[in-house]
């Protein structure tokens, strides 16, 4: 691995991490064409179980952490996508058409965002009201151990007491879940995936559709919709930003309305100065309006820099302005 280029290393004893195998994996990133991801995975694993077997019958302990396991990237997440808005409106169709538990199921799915398991565990008493003519569904402990209410409209009202409706012509016995079990719930997400599979074939959608679609599809409607993106990733349930960016589906139609909404309506981070008309004031006034431009233009300046000592030296700068401006207007009340 390093005779080539270190033709100075001649035993074990000599090999180090720097620079020798950190100088490897430069290397490897510089291969015309480039390696891909798994080969590059594969060929990082295989030599720390060559470097593992040698610092124990070598005796080298020092061998093992030659290549640590943060030097060996994640496999890329190929996160399901949203549908398309043709694919949406023939799947909804259908399930309406069909009108029976799972199809009820998956609308739910599809207009609140929740997971399979999530629906799966729902409880029969899982809409609330929330206020006047308001209601939302308590979600259950999910994926990431949370739980959320999720504000709904009179359509998914209307899903939930159809599902409350079938669950008590149910033979099975009452266990307080919205859809009945046969044996467990893994059994029942099973049968679930499969109605759906079933359902894209009989419409003639792609049949490699996803119940985890559903989410990425109102994920992306609520963005378009104009819920913010704080506010998307309290109805998914998410606590990390990054996997919400995951979930939605910006195209670039998205783009050119939010260009053009922020052209006509601008909103600025700091309020600028109000623009004195005719003559410039005297007295305590003037200098209130002349600390108010100063403070605006130091303030778009810093929110220009990176983040470094001079960006903080700036901040603190603007507090005291702030402080003196409270001072100032005290004053001018007396």
């Amino acid at each position: 691995m390093a005779g080539a280029k270190y033709a100075d290393v001649r035993s074990l004893h000599q090999l180090q991490r720097h620079p020798h195998v950190l100088g490897w994996l430069a290397h490897l990133h510089l291969q015309s064409p480039p390696l891909a991801t798994a080969s590059y995975i594969n060929l990082l694993i295989h030599m720390r179980g060559i470097f593992h077997e040698l610092a124990w019958t070598e005796q080298l302990p020092e061998l093992a952490y030659l290549l640590r396991r943060e030097d060996v990237p994640r496999m890329p997440q190929r996160l399901p996508r949203p549908l398309t808005a043709e694919q949406d409106q023939i799947l909804q169709q259908e399930l309406l058409r069909r009108n029976d538990v799972a199809a009820n199921a998956f609308l739910l799915m599809r207009h609140t965002g929740m997971r399979i398991g999530e629906c799966a565990d729902l409880r029969c008493d899982c809409l609330r009201c929330t206020g006047p003519q308001q209601w939302a569904i308590h979600v259950p402990l999910g994926k990431l151990k949370t739980e959320r209410m999720v504000p709904v409209d009179s359509f998914v009202c209307q899903l939930v007491e159809r599902l409350r409706f079938f669950r008590s012509l149910d033979a099975l016995p009452a266990d307080g879940f919205l859809l009945p079990r046969p044996h467990t719930k893994e059994a029942l997400v099973r049968q679930l995936r499969d109605y759906l599979h079933e359902v894209c074939f009989s419409v003639n959608l792609p049949t490699h559709i996803v119940p985890h679609q559903l989410r990425h599809t109102y994920a992306t409607e609520m963005l378009r919709s104009g819920v913010s993106f704080p506010g998307v990733m309290k109805l998914l349930g998410h606590n990390s930003s990054d996997m919400t960016m995951k979930y939605l589906d910006i195209a670039l139609p998205d783009l050119q309305r939010e260009f053009h909404s922020a052209r006509l309506h601008p909103r600025y981070l700091v309020p600028q100065p109000k623009v004195v008309t005719g003559s410039v004031r005297f007295g305590l006034n003037g200098v209130i309006d002349s600390v108010l431009g100063t403070q605006h233009v130091l303030e778009m300046f810093r929110r220009t820099l990176p983040d470094n000592p001079v960006r903080g030296s700036l901040h603190r700068l603007s507090n005291r302005l702030t402080k003196m401006l409270c001072e100032l207007r005290r004053l001018n009340t007396k």
